[in-house]
This record gives C-alpha cells, sequence and structure tokens, in this order.
C-alpha cells in the first residue's frame, strides 16, 4: 500500500485529508507539526509528503529544507494558504515538486498526488522518446541520468523544473501552450491555467540564461505558451 505523509495542523483538514486519501487506497500518516512531520517521513518513508507551510514548531520552509538536505527525494506537494509568488518561488527552490493553494478541489488535489506517484514510480523516464543527450546554447541535458550542465558546471534543478525544459525540448523549437505544459508535466488538465507554469519557466531562466530578463533560448510566446530557441 502506498504511503503518504500529511504535515498539517489544522485538525479538520487533516481529518478530511486522511478519509480521502484512505478511500482511495492510500496508507496516511499525520502529523500536526513541524518535528512530528519530520520524525514521520524518516520512520515512515512515505512515497509522497503533502506539506503546510504555516506550521507550529518548525515551518513548512525549513522542514523541506531538511528533507532534501537529508537525502530524502520523495516528491513534496506544497499545500498551503499562502498564494504569494515569492512564497511559491522559495518552495520550489527548495525542493517542492508541485503547489496548491487553499482552498482546492478534492478531485485537483488528488489528479495532482497521482500525476507525482507515477513519475516516482518510472524513475523519472523521459516519455516522448526524448534523446539522451540534448544541446541549446551553452546548455547540455542528459535526459536518461536527468543532469544539466552550462558550461561544464552541473545546474540544480527541481523534478518540475527538469520534466518542463524536456517538455519544452521535445517540442524542437516549436509552441507549447501553458495547458500543453500543465497536461505533459502536472499529468491533469485543468480549465483555468495558473501561475504555476511562469513560476518554472522563471526559474529555469534564472539559472540557465545570462540575462533572465531578457532571455535567448526560453521564449514567451504571448499570450500562447513558450518555446525553447536553440
Amino acid at each position: 500500500m502506498t504511503r503518504v505523509v500529511v504535515v498539517e495542523d489544522n485538525a479538520d483538514l487533516a481529518y478530511g485529508l486522511r478519509n480521502n486519501l484512505e478511500i482511495e487506497g492510500y496508507e496516511v500518516d499525520v502529523a500536526e507539526d513541524g518535528p512530528a512531520g519530520l520524525q514521520a517521513v524518516r520512520g515512515g518513508h512515505p512515497a509522497l509528503v503533502i506539506l503546510d507551510l504555516m506550521l507550529p514548531g518548525m515551518d513548512g520552509f525549513r522542514v523541506l529544507k531538511t528533507l532534501r538536505e537529508e537525502g530524502h527525494s520523495m516528491p513534496v506537494l506544497v499545500l498551503t494558504a499562502r498564494g504569494e509568488e515569492a512564497d511559491k518561488v522559495r518552495g520550489l527552490r527548495m525542493g517542492a515538486d508541485d503547489y496548491i493553494t487553499k482552498p482546492f478541489g478534492l478531485l485537483e488535489l488528488l489528479a495532482r498526488i497521482e500525476a507525482l506517484l507515477r513519475r516516482g514510480q518510472d524513475g523519472g523516464a523521459t516519455p516522448g522518446g526524448a534523446a539522451w543527450l540534448e544541446r541549446f546554447g551553452d546548455v547540455e541535458v542528459e535526459a536518461r541520468t536527468r543532469s544539466v550542465f552550462r558550461r561544464g558546471e552541473s545546474v540544480d534543478l527541481a523534478p518540475k523544473e527538469f520534466d518542463l525544459l524536456l517538455a519544452l525540448l521535445r517540442a524542437r523549437g516549436g509552441v507549447v501552450s501553458r495547458l500543453d505544459l500543465m497536461t505533459q508535466v502536472w499529468g491533469y488538465s485543468a480549465a483555468v491555467v495558473s501561475r504555476t507554469v511562469d513560476t518554472h519557466v522563471a526559474e529555469l531562466r534564472r539559472k540557465l540564461e545570462d540575462r533572465p530578463s531578457e532571455p535567448r533560448h526560453l521564449l514567451t510566446v504571448r499570450k500562447i505558451g513558450y518555446r525553447l530557441r536553440r
């Protein structure tokens, strides 16, 4: 049975999440503060963590940073009432795999969980037949090992950043809409496209472009989406 750890201090929300996840067939552990969440992950080896940011004892940012520093690589879905762009970016930089803001729809949450677990089960395989080695500008991407190098130096990308980069590479210079990127990278479609894709593209530009504000490779196509120019 797939184990999920929910770190959430709102007792009613934690109870609802546990009930619904157990109905879906997951084994669920609930922790009500940051230190308890760390202990639950260390002792339970879950397949996925659902992590609130506003926690007593130790906030979600510190929990996430500690987990990644300790080498825990399971997907982490950040679940929080905070909607500010800066919080999203900070969470992604610390190693979060996805981000959903309260209030949220249960079906959307379940779809995101399933997508994250699928990616973990396939070992990070690169769908769509991407070549093992791709190049653009001074960047090299090794799809099989999920490694990125810029001018010979390794670049640390979050899992979703890497998947987004591969989706743009597979398009071979073609335009990919935000909705298509949401479907390919996050494993679901949505009637309203959120800022999630834009946030990840901004992070890729910061890491891979000489001048992120004037990108040469990761280009915006106004009112449609993005394309990658080699």
